[in-house]
Parts: structure tokens; sequence; C-alpha cells
């Protein structure tokens, strides 16, 4: 067996982008935690956005970071193209990265990134995902059950009782890469809708294992076997993730 981190901490700071497509909320938690950490093992080193109604602009200007935005919806209409061909994705993905490029980062956070990645970012990069769901859950052919933006909607539809957010590096397949960590369960509030469980959700989940993630990849926590591409966590193997609440 031989192991390979995912980031060599030899390397010094850990030098992210944070992609966003909205309020940016998780991507905002990633740079206040990266300012709480006594040991400071990561960087935000610049934002992209697909959607200039985002608030990257306004983020990056608070934080001092720099900051990109490359309208997907005008990329398409200037192409007379729906967005739902992902044909063209590759194109968007190489702008991306031309921008992106200079700020010399390898590791790229992924929180409420609305679009599908391409082979371009997906291979550019050490791509770190956060999604509502708890995709150790698996169906008959062994692919994550709750996938996609009504994850909450549909574990909650499928009669689950409790909800985890999961972290994973970014594949060729939408929320199918490995898991790197689970949030501690929450307990599904009956009375309420999809949409109020998933706010509680990200506030005891997604805000609490996104940077715990990339705390524990800067820091060298997370491997992978060489072999059977199997992710470790402090050199043991975990298929389905490493449970936030079993990490010591």
């Amino acid at each position: 067996m031989t192991l390979k981190p995912l980031y060599d901490a030899a390397k010094g700071v850990m030098r992210v982008i944070g992609f966003m497509s909205g309020s940016g909320s998780n991507i905002r938690r990633l740079l206040e935690y990266q300012h709480e950490l006594e040991d400071k093992v990561y960087k935000i080193v610049g934002l992209f956005s697909d959607n200039p109604k985002s608030n990257a602009v306004e983020i990056g200007k608070e934080f001092g970071v720099p900051f990109f935005v490359n309208d997907i919806e005008a990329f398409y209409a200037k192409r007379g193209k729906p967005r739902k061909d992902l044909s063209l994705r590759p194109e968007f993905d190489i702008e991306a990265y031309r921008l992106l490029h200079p700020l010399e980062a390898s590791v790229a956070a992924f929180g409420g990134y609305m679009s599908i990645l391409s082979y371009v970012l997906v291979h550019a990069y050490t791509g770190v995902n956060v999604h509502p769901a708890d995709l150790s859950v698996l169906k008959k052919n062994g692919t994550p059950t709750y996938t996609g933006d009504r994850a909450v909607a549909k574990a909650i539809n499928a009669g689950e009782t409790h909800l985890r957010s999961s972290t994973h590096i970014m594949a060729d397949k939408v929320d199918c890469g490995p898991i790197l960590m689970l949030s501690t369960k929450m307990l599904i509030n009956q009375e309420e809708t999809p949409e109020k469980n998933q706010e509680h959700l990200k506030k005891h989940g997604d805000l609490v294992i996104f940077p715990k993630t990339l705390e524990y990849l800067a820091q060298g926590r997370f491997s992978i076997d060489t072999d059977t591409k199997i992710i470790h966590f402090d050199e043991k193997p975990i298929p389905f993730g490493v449970k936030l609440e079993d990490i010591k």
C-alpha cells in the first residue's frame, strides 16, 4: 500500500480558490475560519462566480481577496445555446482557469457553485465540495442516493429520520466523488419544510465540516491509496468518509 497525501503539508500554506454562485455563506465561513486558526494552514487566494448577482464581489472586497465573475447565462446566450448543453462547459471552464491560474492555487473549494464542472476544472484542482446530504447512503448500484440540489427534500420524502452534510472530492459525475467528511446527525423536524430543515443542516453541518475539511486537508491528514484509490484519514481507510464525531 502506498499512501499519497491529497495535499503535501510540506509545501506550506495551502492556496485555495473559492467557487460560489449565490450568497456565498459557505465561502464566507471558510474565510472566517481561516483567520480563526492559530496555525494558518490554508489561504483563500481568490473567488470565482458564474453569477454576476452573487455576493462574490461583496465578499472579495470585505476580505481583501481577488474576485472574478464570468456570467454563465451570458456565455451561453452569446453562443445561442441552452445552459444544459454541457458540450460548451469545457470552454467556459477554460475561461475560468485562465483567470485563476496566476493565483497559483492547487485546491478549489465549491460552496454553492451551481454549474456542473467539466473535466477541465475537475483535473485542474483538487476540488472539495460541500453537499447537504449523507453521500454514504448508497443505491443498489453503489452510487449516492441523495444527490443534486433537492437532496434534503429527497431524503425527507424517502423516510429518512436524520440528515448529515458531506464533503467530497469533485469528480466527473455530480456529487459522486470520494467522500471526505460527514457531519454529526441532525434530527429531521417533520413539522418544518425541507427548506427549513436544510437551513438548520447548513448551520450544524455544512458550515462546520467544510472549513474543518480544508484544515485537515492542508495538514496532510487526508491521503489516497495509489493502488486502490481509497481515501484515508490519519492513514486509516475511510471508504465512506470520516465522521466528525470520530475525529480526535
